[in-house]
């Protein structure tokens, strides 16, 4: 399900530079828990709400509403350290490859192994969470092997430490700064970049963590963690975001993600 042309689009349109008038990307976020499209509040497995149990469904309203991108996140992969949606993510891909849209993966994705799975799947870009923040070395692999295009990391940052093993108590966790700047070395060239504190309460985005992130670094920035309106999304793309992941938002209704994408400019055509 290798898509060659796709991936090149989907990166291109990825690209951002500071300006705030630069494309922006809207990531309507698909969270998966035992099969379901589920919600966390600060990445409180506790505070699960369920939306949907159709997740290839939903991509596919997702794809209908003008989205270039999807981001999937395996809640089970992240919590186990072993991928566990997989089938649930091929769904996904396969509803939404007709309409050319983008699929991203994060979620228990710890070996060299498991990235060429995801990306044989038929995902655009696998998202290195754990991975990343405890092997340096296996990220620089990843992207000599698949190409910076194919590869992002994500920061969640809690307290100044980016945190990974979905967030659990005892999780590894590394100062933000430092992983930051050994990722960048290693030849990352897109971070998302989640404030932990904010994550699925809807009470806006950590512009001041992003704005520090943006300044300090030539890769993209995605923002997630809180984003609930389009004055959210035009306040992270101001401080020079590339785009920003929307969930919570977009299942309670309270954010239109068409008309979002539209009032932003529209996401680039794929």
């Amino acid at each position: 399900m290798f898509r060659p042309a796709v991936v090149l689009a989907c990166y291109y349109a990825s690209v951002s530079s500071r300006s705030p008038s630069t494309a922006f990307l809207i990531l309507p976020a698909i969270d998966l828990r035992d099969g379901h499209v589920v919600r966390l509040r600060r990445g409180d497995f506790a505070q699960e709400q369920v939306y949907a149990d159709d997740p290839a469904r939903v991509a596919g309203q997702f794809a209908s509403a003008g989205a270039a991108w999807i981001h999937v996140v395996d809640l089970d992969g992240a919590r186990t350290g072993e991928r566990r949606q997989s089938a649930a993510v091929a769904g996904i891909v396969a509803e939404v490859a007709p309409a050319r849209v983008c699929v991203e993966v994060a979620g228990g994705v710890r070996t060299l192994d498991d990235i060429a799975d995801v990306l044989a799947s038929g995902a655009d870009r696998v998202v290195l969470g754990t991975a990343a923040l405890r092997d340096t070395e296996l990220t620089s692999a990843a992207i000599d092997r698949h190409g910076p295009e194919r590869i992002a990391v994500a920061l969640d940052v809690r307290e100044g430490m980016a945190v990974g093993d979905g967030w659990l108590p005892g999780a590894v966790a590394v100062p933000f700064v430092e992983a930051r700047e050994r990722l960048e070395r290693a030849g990352v060239a897109t971070f998302i970049v989640t404030a932990i504190e904010r994550d699925g309460l809807l009470g806006g985005p950590d512009l001041a963590l992003l704005d520090s992130i943006v300044r300090s670094t030539g890769a993209t920035v995605i923002a997630s963690g809180g984003i609930r309106s389009v004055a959210d999304l035009e306040a992270t793309r101001a401080i020079g975001c590339g785009g920003a992941i929307v969930g919570r938002a977009i299942y309670d209704g309270s954010l239109d993600l068409a008309a979002a994408i539209d009032a932003m400019g529209g996401d680039s055509a794929i």
